[in-house]
Order: C-alpha cells, then structure tokens, then sequence
C-alpha cells in the first residue's frame, strides 16, 4: 500500500506541477528561481538561504525577478539595516517599464539611532506617482525577519506587512480614475544611498563610518500569472490569461480577494489611527484639492 499511495502521491504531484505550468503560476522559495542581481553582484552575499545586500561610499545594489507577472502575490522576508542608518533606503517594489509604467513602492526610510524606521509607500499608475503614504512599524525592522508584501488583483492593491494590511488601492474605474492592471510587472529589491531626501528630509546625512550598510533577505515567495518574455500577446491577452475563466480558477480572483475582509478592515483601520504619520491625501500644501481617489477611498479606509 505505502508503494501505491507513493506513486499515486508522485502522480499528483506531477499532474499539479503540469497545471501550475499550464496556468503560469510561479510558487517558490528560492532566490537564484525566481530572481538575478542587477546591478552591483560583488556588493551580494549569499550565505544558504540567506540573501545580504550592501551598501557602502562605492555603490549600493539591487535584484530583479527573471520574469513579469500580471496579478498574484508577492513576499520576501527582510531584515533591515541596524544601528545608525540614516541616508539609506531599501526598496522593494512591483514596476512595469516605459514612461506611462505602473508600480507598487515599498521604501524604507533610514534613521538615526534609536529613532523608528519609516516605511513609505507609494503607487505610479501610467507613470504618475506623488501618492506617498508613511508609517513607524510595530515592532523594530532590524531584530528580525519581517514579512512585506503585495497582494494585486484587477479590484485592488494591497500592502501587507506580516499579513497585516497597511493600505489599500481599490479600482475606482468606474469613477473614472484609472487602476493599474493591465501592464505585466516585474518585481525588484534595491538598497542605495538617498541622504538628499531620505531622513528628516535630508537633513540628516549619511555616516558612512558605519558602513557597510546591510539589509538581509530571506524567504522569496512568487506566487503570481508569469507573463514569459517571448510572448507577443496584448495586455488584453495578458488580462485574460490571468484571470479565471472556464479552465482555470486563480485564487486571486475569488470573489473573497476583491476587498478586505472584516478582520483586515479592522486591522488597516488600526494602523492607520497608531501608526500612520503622512498621507499625500491630507497635504493640503502638495494637493490644494483633493485627489479624486483620496475622496473616494475615505469612505472605506478613513482616509
């Protein structure tokens, strides 16, 4: 019986690896799978499973996934930079590419000792960005892995940090502002060196006696539609290849994932009453009137 049930279980397994490719959904774990330096490899170190980025007076660095996804989820744990890290950032973001590109912007903002990390977020559709959201964490980025993520489907964009969401986009086409889902994405880390703006609005320099800067990474998951490189399609073939029809279900596009549920409400409304410290919505000085988005989104989020 253990021989039956083991090439049984090896039968399954293939057939859903055969499925998964079928579908394009890309699951794993493992950095050199999913993605490739991009700039900078002598400032990498790979030590097993970890993944170590370095920033010194000669040069930051960066990777980048090997392919493009349209809707899914992204994650990689981090473990940002300790002690006196003020001019620093470490990004990690969704972009597509060319002047009207879409993205999705983690940033984390360096800071003097003992003063708390800033985590901005931002949001490019169709190469406008200026939607600039910030908060303090709860709990210290540098102790320890963390958890960041992007949840992306054709209703809306959500930030997770330790599955905690910290902010929504929803699609509000039908209000006439446009939404982010049809331009394939590829996924990107970097850390670099930002003191003209990064901490205290760059009245803060970087001290680069205390370099080497170091963000640590581990726990790469893609769990999205990968969009291969050779494909010709339209971003409406895109669109319809990642999303359920008659011959596919992705989870993405149960009808659960099109807002937060009650819980994830509950927790988004408490980060942003206790942790939120800027929102471009409420800079009346940057948007004298209120973008149109922000008008609409305070009615769910509190904005």
């Amino acid at each position: 019986m253990g021989f039956v049930s083991a090439k049984r279980m090896s039968f399954f397994a293939m057939c859903f690896a055969i499925v998964m490719m079928l579908t394009g959904v890309v699951s794993s774990s493992k950095f050199d799978e999913l993605f490739q330096p991009s700039w900078a490899n002598d400032h990498f170190v790979y030590d097993g499973d970890l993944l170590m980025l370095k920033l010194d007076h000669f040069s930051g660095a960066g990777f980048q996934s090997k392919s493009k996804y349209m809707y899914g989820k992204v994650t990689t744990q981090i473990k940002l930079v300790e002690g006196d890290s003020a001019g620093t950032v470490t990004a990690y973001y969704m972009s597509s590419e060319g002047p009207k590109h879409n993205e999705f912007d983690f940033e984390f903002l360096g800071n003097t000792s003992g003063e708390p990390y800033l985590v901005q977020t931002n949001i490019y559709v169709n190469g406008v960005g200026n939607r600039e959201q910030r908060l303090n964490l709860w709990f210290d980025p540098t102790k320890d892995f963390h958890s960041y993520s992007i949840l992306w489907n054709q209703r809306q964009v959500v930030f997770l940090v330790d599955e905690t969401p910290i902010r929504v986009h929803t699609n509000l086409e039908h209000k006439g502002i446009p939404f982010p889902k049809d331009q394939a994405m590829g996924v990107y880390s970097s850390i670099w060196n930002a003191d003209d703006w990064a901490t205290q609005g760059g009245r803060v320099k970087t001290d680069w006696s205390h370099a080497p800067f170091i963000a640590s990474y581990t726990g790469f998951e893609i769990d999205a539609c990968e969009i291969p490189a050779s494909t010709a399609a339209s971003a409406a073939d895109n669109m319809k290849r990642c999303s359920s029809g008659e011959s596919r279900k992705y989870w993405w596009d149960e009808p659960v994932m099109s807002e937060l549920g009650l819980h994830q409400s509950h927790q988004l409304r408490w980060v942003r009453a206790n942790h939120l410290v800027y929102d471009y919505c409420s800079d009346t000085a940057r948007f004298p009137t209120t973008p149109l988005e922000c008008v609409h989104h305070s009615h769910k989020f509190g904005h």
